[in-house]
């Protein structure tokens, strides 16, 4: 789940040379325009009060969040950009492609989708055959079996507001974190349509409100889907939702490694997770032969197999149908997608409108061809030499980051090396693979948008299982180009990169070179951090789960952890919520160092020649604005809430205010004592 071009060593020099000798040309000039959002500033704040409001406040005044998004910022107009470059190019696909090609499929998945007519004609069929089988259960091997068909390669395991799945449990294939040179198949907890145990469990009014709308919604699912009885069989599908939610572990410890990192053998199951009959269900599921799983949630596991053996037949195929028709409600009739939208959109993030339904088909076509739809992207707007200057600053980066190792007084001798190898070893992938991923043998018909959903689900499944048993390539990528964000891989020890995030406003050639720096150089900084945050630095130089710190070092890196996790824990954006500093303490290390790391690097980046200012600011204080207008955003309280309750990173407006852990910043802006956000140098938290 990463592939990128190698440039030659003479060639990376010559890139370098060429980047140094233009920012020395655009120093030279004098003063220019900065490329900032001027507009959007406000004045009145002062920036050691609030330094994301004075960035941004202005434009947070007037700027309204479209109907059909839960925020809106600089990633979602960068997204929504792509999003519309990237329908034009499937469109356009679906013309004069060569019949079986990629090509092909992306136009005619995009077409089918848009087949609003044909979808409406289908009504319920495209359900029959699913449903068939889930009403023909009549014990509990026949339930397992059933359990078993449903499971996906569908766990988005880098996005950590869907650590979940759901179908009963999750997989995941990727590389052992004992053994990195091979692949097992990875099991999570599932089995809830909600997004997290705490929408089931927190006794909050809010929460509870919800709860009563989810009810209110599987009824409301059950009778669009032609069921008798929908308020019985919705109280029963909540109920049983109940006691698996009881059954899963909490958000911190499915984020922690070492409490996941669990093997079993094939005959562990039965032992440790009786209830649920095993062999029928991973033969089902394509997994009878496999020796070796590693289980994430061993406690969710156990709890979750005891209720399959507990809980009456009827509950179970009441779950199953609410759960078929509810995953490919987007797929069936207007109805359906709309009651889908109002609790998943408006309930759980208070988004007040359903998107149109071209941007919905891009969605989906990107989640079933991605990377067909992303080599049409590259060719189109991702040139080689955009593709050469992020690779310029990105050995401007790993420069950096190598000196500020170098300068550790804290760390160990052999700690260091330890750091310097795992940093040497590093494979960043930039704008898109190494190799294209095909997709012969995946069947796309034009009139059966609901058709082409399920072969694209079980043809990822029949990849993903094609994995065990061969070499890992640590060129796999998990993002595709047109992907608006950039993932670290710890045990693949590399990062990606994608296309798209490689554009206005994080990265663009017209402006002074100092802003993309504290933009996507602050990304980039962030994503090569997290080799060495809380949870990438358990990581070794070959991606193996292995403690190579001595234990004075760990104890060192765990008390800026701490100091900054108390630091965000403070952030309130309600009065009766807060961030949980430890939830999102991988994500605040690494925004942290990678900005430190950003900043070494653009000064660097300069060969020595002094920096030129623009529109009344210091080069400095370009550097720190860049870094905050790149977290622009507006988001909805609904919205703000469930990130804090399933999301690893903290909101925006924190993010943007990590600034008061660089010294520089303090200089560049005359932070003083007394400000809201001064911190005494003591205070400032200094990871890497």
């Amino acid at each position: 789940m990463n592939r990128t071009p190698r440039l030659y060593p003479s060639l990376r020099v010559l890139v370098g040379a060429m980047v140094a000798v233009m920012a020395a040309t655009a120093l030279a000039a004098g003063p220019q325009s900065s490329g900032l959002d001027l507009g959007g500033i406000d004045r009145s704040v002062a920036p050691g009060d609030d330094f994301f409001a004075y960035a941004n406040g202005a434009w947070l005044a007037t700027t309204e969040i479209p109907a059909d998004r839960a925020s809106w910022g600089a990633g979602e107009i960068t997204d929504e950009l792509t999003r519309k470059r990237t329908s034009e190019l499937i469109q356009a696909a679906a013309h004069g492609a060569a019949p079986g090609s990629d090509a092909a499929r992306v136009g005619t998945y995009y077409a089918a989708f848009m087949d609003e007519a044909s979808i409406e004609h289908a009504g319920l069929k495209p359900l029959a055959a699913g449903l068939k089988r889930i009403g023909a259960i009549t014990d509990r091997r026949g339930l397992a079996g059933v359990l078993g068909s449903t499971l996906r390669a569908d766990v988005d395991v880098l996005n950590s507001t869907n650590l979940h799945t759901e179908n009963l449990f999750g997989l995941w294939v990727a590389q052992d974190l004992s053994d990195p040179s091979r692949y097992l198949p990875f099991l999570l907890q599932g089995g809830l349509a909600m997004p997290d145990r705490d929408y089931y469990l927190n006794p909050s009014e809010k929460m509870s409100t919800i709860r009563k709308q989810y009810q209110a919604h599987i009824a409301t699912v059950m009778r669009l889907a032609g069921f008798d009885q929908p308020e019985a069989r919705a109280q029963r599908v909540f109920d049983l939702e109940t006691r698996i939610a009881r059954a899963h572990v909490s958000r911190e410890d499915s984020e922690d490694v070492q409490k996941g990192n669990n093997h079993w053998q094939r005959a562990d199951f039965e032992k440790r997770a009786p209830g649920l009959d095993w062999g029928a269900y991973l033969a089902a599921a394509g997994l009878g032969e496999q020796p070796t799983f590693v289980v994430w949630q061993p406690g969710a596991l156990t709890g979750t197999a005891a209720l399959v053996g507990s809980e009456p037949l009827a509950s179970w195929q009441d779950w199953l149908r609410f759960h078929y028709v509810e995953h490919y409600a987007s797929y069936l009739n207007q109805a359906l997608a709309n009651e889908h939208f109002e609790f998943h959109g408006h309930i759980l993030s208070g988004t007040p409108q359903l998107a149109p339904r071209w941007k919905r088909a891009v969605d989906a076509t990107n989640l079933a061809v991605g990377e067909a739809v992303g080599r049409l992207y590259v060719e189109r707007y991702f040139p080689p030499s955009e593709k050469a200057r992020a690779q310029a600053m990105v050995k401007n980066l790993l420069a950096a980051f190598s000196a500020r190792i170098d300068h550790l007084e804290w760390m160990a001798p052999q700690t260091r090396a330890e750091a310097k190898a795992k940093l040497a070893a590093l494979k960043i992938g930039i704008g898109y693979p190494d190799h294209w991923r095909s997709y012969q043998g995946l069947e796309v018909r034009r009139a059966d948008a609901f058709g082409n959903a399920e072969r694209a689900g079980l043809f990822e499944l029949r990849s993903s299982l094609r994995k065990l048993g061969t070499p890992v390539d640590r060129g796999e990528w998990v993002m595709n180009p047109q992907e608006v964000n950039a993932v670290n891989l710890p045990a693949m020890n590399a990062l990606n990169f994608p296309a798209a995030i490689l554009q206005p406003p994080f990265f663009d050639r017209s402006r002074p070179q100092v802003m993309d720096y504290g933009a996507i150089g602050a990304t980039i900084g962030h994503e090569i951090s997290h080799s060495f945050d809380d949870q990438g630095a358990l990581f070794d130089s070959q991606g193996k789960l292995r403690n190579w710190w001595t234990p004075s070092d760990f104890a060192h890196f765990e008390a800026a952890g701490k100091a900054l996790a108390a630091q965000f824990d403070a952030y309130r954006p309600f009065p009766d919520v807060h961030v949980n500093g430890k939830q999102t303490l991988s994500e605040n290390i690494a925004d942290v160092a990678g900005l430190s790391a950003a900043y070494d690097a653009w000064h660097l980046s300069l060969g020595g020649a002094k920096p030129a200012g623009a529109d009344n600011f210091s080069a400095e204080q370009l550097f720190f604005l860049s870094y905050a207008q790149s977290w622009r955003s507006k988001i909805r309280e609904a919205a703000i809430r469930r990130q804090i309750v399933t999301n690893g990173h903290a909101p925006d407006q924190y993010r943007a205010d990590t600034v008061r852990n660089l010294d520089p910043w303090y200089a560049a802006f005359g932070v003083k004592a007394g400000q809201k956000l001064y911190l005494e140098p003591a205070a400032r938290v200094r990871v890497w």
